[in-house]
């Protein structure tokens, strides 16, 4: 098979298994603030906490993972094995009667991601700096894609099984997934090259970007405080699902074409133009009580989803070494990540305390200053 075959094969693979992964994730996802804070009984200081804490674990699973993965000059492993602790944290919710218990499955769900900075470092191996942007693109809308069904699954399901069934059943598709990347994903053979990353292999450019980055993570906190803002506004119980669906089909219709803006167009453009929407949100939110513009407001939140996956993935594999792209794709995640974890501590404390509108209105602030460091950013010379 020719290296074109191939490289389209490894990146067909992976869509394919991303779609089916957020499959299952997204039966979960669209219930989970209503899973922790009415069926465990919960409150918002609680949800922000666990949430955090697994934006935190995804951090450090994916540092780790990428070091690795670049240290033995292996992917493959780190990638199937984190489909499986996904399923495997599936059966773990739905056995879950406090919050307490969902501790430890939350930490195994997010280990899961420690497939994401190899399989993301395979990807960008197998790409050009013409079809890079593009390639992450159509795994960001396959993610998305994947999420829809997994959505309408939810909505269509959940009245029929519950929580406990619905969460074994979504365990199935992240199985499917090990298998494929088990069976048709072959490791690269390369010449072994690491002697280990820090940050002297990354120049100052970068080095802003990270900062930039980690300072708009901060404000960043999870959609579930989206959803239970949409609650108290008067949506009913049975239409926060819907309204989550309503974000992530516009993200997965607009992630390739975001994705090939960024390479007609550069990466730093789109960037600006996620950080710009996600602030518009949060204006939005901090100054509107109608359903109506908080309908808008998902949709703007979908749009920014679908701006920023693909081009920062994109972004970060072309300002890094290319030797240690697995290495500095998991340390951006870590460092973003472990941002994300005072991110949803902060909104939560700020919501119970304060007021709902509190931590939009200090997302607003860090959004708006990480989009002036951006302009400070210059991308590589692509050919």
């Amino acid at each position: 098979m020719d290296n074109g075959k191939e490289e389209k094969r490894v990146v067909g693979v992976f869509a394919v298994a991303s779609f089916l992964n957020d499959f299952g994730s997204d039966v979960i996802y669209p219930l989970w603030p209503l899973f922790v804070t009415v069926f465990l009984r919960a409150d918002m200081m609680i949800l922000g906490l666990v949430d955090g804490l697994g934006d935190a674990i995804v951090s450090i699973s994916q540092a780790v993972s990428g070091y690795l993965s670049d240290k033995f000059n292996r992917r493959r492993i780190f990638i199937w094995s984190g489909y499986l602790f996904g399923a495997a944290s599936r059966v773990g919710y739905a056995l879950s009667r406090t919050w307490t218990w969902l501790v430890p499955f939350r930490v195994l769900d997010r280990s899961g991601k420690m497939r994401g900075a190899p399989r993301d470092a395979m990807v960008a191996d197998a790409s050009t700096d013409a079809n890079r942007g593009s390639n992450f693109g159509l795994l960001r809308a396959m993610d998305n894609l994947g999420a829809v069904c997994g959505i309408v699954t939810s909505i269509v399901l959940f009245p029929l099984l519950g929580y406990g069934a619905l969460f074994l059943l979504a365990a199935v598709p992240s199985l499917i997934s090990a298998s494929l990347v088990l069976a048709l994903i072959r490791e690269r053979k390369t010449e072994r090259i690491y002697r280990g990353l820090s940050l002297r292999d990354l120049d100052a450019n970068f080095r802003l970007f990270l900062l930039l980055s980690a300072v708009f993570a901060v404000g960043n906190f999870s959609y579930s405080f989206l959803l239970k803002y949409a609650e108290r506004q008067g949506f009913q119980e049975t239409l926060v699902p819907v309204l989550y669906l309503l974000f992530t089909v516009v993200a997965s219709s607009m992630s390739l074409p975001f994705g090939r803006a960024a390479d007609r167009l550069g990466r730093i453009p789109i960037l600006a133009l996620a950080y710009f929407l996600f602030g518009l949100m949060c204006l939005g939110f901090a100054s509107t009580n109608s359903m109506y513009i908080t309908l808008v407001l998902f949709v703007l939140y979908g749009l920014h989803r679908a701006a920023i996956e693909p081009v920062q993935k994109t972004l970060v594999s072309e300002l890094s070494p290319a030797k240690y792209r697995a290495s500095t794709l998991g340390a951006f995640q870590m460092i973003t990540g472990l941002a994300s974890l005072p991110a949803s501590v902060i909104a939560g404390l700020l919501w119970k305390f304060i007021g709902p509108r509190a931590p939009f209105t200090l997302s607003l602030l860090l959004t708006a200053s990480s989009l002036a460091l951006l302009t400070l950013v210059r991308e590589k010379n692509r050919t």
